[in-house]
């Protein structure tokens, strides 16, 4: 029997076509991301950290509007300009509220200064951002997918935070006494103000605009107690102005008062 033996050079050809096929194929699977996109304008929310994780759990929370940059991780509001360029996320020394949070949230706070201020790289693929510093990558998500608006009639609100001319105010007294307020599809008003029962309407508005005409029972709570009611029948006090965004609604009245409630 006769064996014939082919030339490797013979092989050569074919082989390299296979190869810029096979190489061809694995770069057109990879879409080219737009290095044009910026993250101005939008909130994202973290969906999965990788590395150092956020004490307490976050998530974090991360909005971006005209220069600058406001971040919560699950315990204090911070906020202050921001730079893009080149991809490096630069702040400035953020400056946030002074809440005490409970247990690991504690933390929080300093790990998201770290972070930021580490001047991290930013790529934006899509609805999708990711953050890369030393030791943390973040991946985070725009804020209209992971959280979608909640309906403003028809939800129950939650009373966290008080608005005054001046500031925003969180006390324990508030937490405890948990205000809330629903408005059903055809304007009734119910819901707490901390000690007594609310009744009443609602007249929702064109845009964003809600009048509300609220009465309450006639109990008597702790001091601290009946000032928290007296701070949300103040701001439900007639014509306010609504906005939801996410699961967070923003009351604020004609005049200066207002209320953050979330949704239950």
């Amino acid at each position: 029997m006769r064996i014939t033996l082919r030339p490797l050079a013979t092989l050569a050809i074919p082989l390299a076509i296979l190869s810029t096929v096979v190489a061809g194929c694995g770069s057109a699977e990879k879409d080219p991301v737009d290095d044009t996109a910026t993250p101005m304008g939008n909130t994202y929310i973290s969906t999965e950290v990788v590395g150092d994780k956020i004490p307490g759990g976050g998530p974090m929370t991360l909005s971006f509007t005209d220069g600058r940059i406001s971040a919560t991780s699950g315990c204090n509001s911070a906020g202050g300009s921001v730079d893009l360029s080149n991809h490096i996320l630069h702040t400035s020394p953020l400056a946030g509220t002074l809440m005490a949070c409970p247990g690991d949230r504690a933390s929080a706070d300093a790990w998201q200064s770290t972070f930021l201020e580490s001047d991290p790289t930013w790529r934006l693929d899509g609805d999708r951002l990711t953050l890369t510093g030393k030791s943390v990558t973040i991946h985070l998500t725009d804020k209209q997918i992971v959280s979608p608006d909640k309906p403003l009639t028809g939800t129950t609100w939650v009373v966290t935070t008080m608005l005054t001319p001046d500031a925003q105010v969180r006390s324990t007294a508030l937490d405890e006494a948990s205000p809330t307020l629903t408005i059903g599809e055809g304007g009734t008003v119910s819901g707490t103000a901390g000690c007594n029962r609310m009744t009443g309407t609602a007249g929702v508005g064109p845009g964003e605009a809600v009048t509300f005409a609220i009465g309450t029972t006639k109990m008597m709570c702790p001091p601290e107690v009946m000032e928290v009611e007296q701070d949300v029948l103040r701001a439900l006090d007639g014509k306010t102005t609504a906005t939801v965004d996410a699961d967070t609604l923003t009351l604020r009245n004609d005049n200066g008062y207002g209320l953050i409630l979330h949704a239950r």
